[in-house]
């Protein structure tokens, strides 16, 4: 079950890592290229940049998660994520209007995933911790 949350939390990290650093380092260009960031305009270099540097925040996060899968850490790591994630997903759910139907299916779909995965995080670590404890006061 660690490798499960270990890979999870390897996504989570790569994603928010890339995200980020693309944003805090080059906010314009992330503005431009990435896909359907241009369907909400107008271009905010500080707005991108903070966002940028809030997300390498969650990758730090996530990436201790990731190197020390301890639910101390693995929780909050995901709960992090999530308390952006879920609600990043409705927003592009509920604003498709100028998106074309390609766009519409990314938009859902990636971010759908990754929000899940937030919280399949939190709950494969309470179910691996659970098993623990059950196992730590069976009798022998």
């Amino acid at each position: 079950m660690t490798a499960l949350i270990r890979i999870a939390l390897a996504v989570l990290f790569l994603d928010e890592f890339v995200v980020g650093f693309w944003n805090q380092a080059y906010p314009e260009s992330f503005y431009t290229n990435f896909p359907t960031v241009t369907l909400t305009p107008p271009f905010s270099e500080h707005y991108a940049r903070d966002f940028g540097g809030a997300t390498l925040g969650i990758a730090v996060v996530l990436g201790i998660a990731l190197v020390a899968p301890r639910a101390a850490f693995t929780i909050p790591a995901a709960a992090a994520f999530s308390v952006f994630a879920v609600p990043h997903f409705f927003f592009h759910l509920t604003h498709l209007d100028h998106a074309t139907s390609g766009e519409a299916v990314l938009l859902t779909t990636g971010n759908a995933v990754v929000a899940l995965l937030g919280l399949f995080v939190i709950a494969l670590t309470l179910i691996r911790d659970a098993g623990h404890r059950r196992r730590a006061t069976e009798p022998s």
